[in-house]
């Protein structure tokens, strides 16, 4: 984005959501509210005062010993100027923009969505009851290509489903403490894995070895199913309470969610994407590690980089192999497990607190 400049002050965001598994009562709207409470009763003065400065500090204008023929209002106007120059040159050169194209109300808590090339269809896990309830409430969807609710509760018999992943015909879904599978051509589940020490099971993916990984988020757990068996393949802190899979190029990429999960569903420190080596087993970062966001969907953009959802701050981020993150969109809380049809340039986001289905254009260069 060459040719922006931004000033911008951030400050921390809490956000309450009753437990670590219980997804309501969000304050986030009030939080804001006190956050910017105090800067909307400063003067244009003040405000003005603080821009000059600033302003001052980067073109090396002389604050203290400005000439009388240029007093302090004239140098603001010409900044001012300037500032808005760069401001126009920056949008004219914005690498991307974001339009919605469809969106879907009516759904139940979607968590996870994946589009099937072969039968021109989304699918969408629906949670309906408690993240981590065991009352067999839970379903999944369908929904055409151009945002149309065809089945509502096409496959029943799940407890909070979440994440899926398709190889061949089967469609695989975490549900709490277990993997599932659905023949989708019969819409019947076909197969169930129970896991051992199980407590959240989120993400699946998929190896060229037909191996199905799933990340337990709660427990800092991958597991694999393999020869029909499903284990504990990984357990370490360094996967950030791991939450969307990915496998590219020999490795495991995992969207962390951050260390030490507190009681409002928040993290002390934000994830990141990591790599585990499949044949090792080795966990690295992308980039340089730095804290990104309580990490959730994770696709990759055609590109060479990959598109990622935060849940609790709700937005939408491009990470590059360098570890540099542009944020794409502003969401509401709970954007979760994406799908991304690359050559639509279409993101299709659940929003689970919203009970939505949001499907958004992304433009520009990357």
């Amino acid at each position: 984005m060459c040719g922006v400049l931004f000033i911008r002050i951030t400050a921390p965001r809490t956000v309450d959501v009753g437990t670590a598994i219980h997804l309501g009562n969000c304050k986030v709207g009030e939080a804001k509210q006190k956050l910017l409470g105090k800067r909307t009763c400063q003067s244009n003065r003040s405000v003005n005062r603080k821009l000059f400065k600033i302003a001052c500090a980067i073109f090396g204008c002389a604050l203290h010993n400005r000439s009388k023929k240029q007093p302090r209002e004239a140098i603001m106007i010409r900044i001012q100027s300037v500032l808005f120059s760069i401001l126009l040159l920056g949008v004219a050169g914005s690498p991307a923009t974001a339009e919605e194209v469809w969106s879907l109300d009516g759904l139940k808590a979607p968590e996870s969505v994946l589009f099937d090339t072969k039968r021109n269809v989304f699918y969408v896990s629906n949670i309906v009851g408690e993240p981590a309830g065991k009352d067999g409430v839970g379903y999944l969807s369908k929904v055409s290509p151009d945002g149309k609710l065809q089945t509502a509760e096409w496959v029943t018999g799940f407890n909070a489903p979440k994440g899926l992943v398709m190889q061949g015909d089967t469609l695989f879904v975490t549900d709490i403490d277990r993997l599932m599978a659905v023949n989708v051509e019969s819409g019947q589940i076909t197969g169930t894995w129970p896991a051992e020490g199980a407590q959240f099971l989120n993400d699946p993916a998929v190896d060229e070895a037909g191996r199905v990984f799933a990340s337990d988020m709660l427990a800092n757990r991958i597991y694999v199913l393999d020869n029909d068996a499903l284990t504990v393949w990984l357990e370490s802190e360094d996967l950030l309470h791991p939450n969307g899979l990915r496998v590219e190029d020999g490795r495991l990429l995992v969207a962390g969610w951050g260390r030490d999960i507190q009681p409002d569903f928040s993290s002390k420190t934000p994830g990141h994407l990591i790599a585990i080596d499949l044949n090792t087993k080795a966990i690295s970062d992308i980039g340089s590690g730095e804290p990104v966001g309580n990490l959730d969907g994770l696709e990759p953009d055609g590109t060479g980089n990959w598109l990622v959802t935060d849940w609790v701050a709700g937005a939408l981020f491009r990470i590059h192999p360098d570890g540099k993150v542009e944020q794409l969109m502003d969401l509401n809380q709970g954007s979760a497990d994406l799908e991304f049809l690359e050559e639509k340039k279409l993101a299709i986001i659940p929003m689970m607190m919203d009970g939505k289905l949001v499907a958004t254009r992304l433009d520009g260069a990357t």
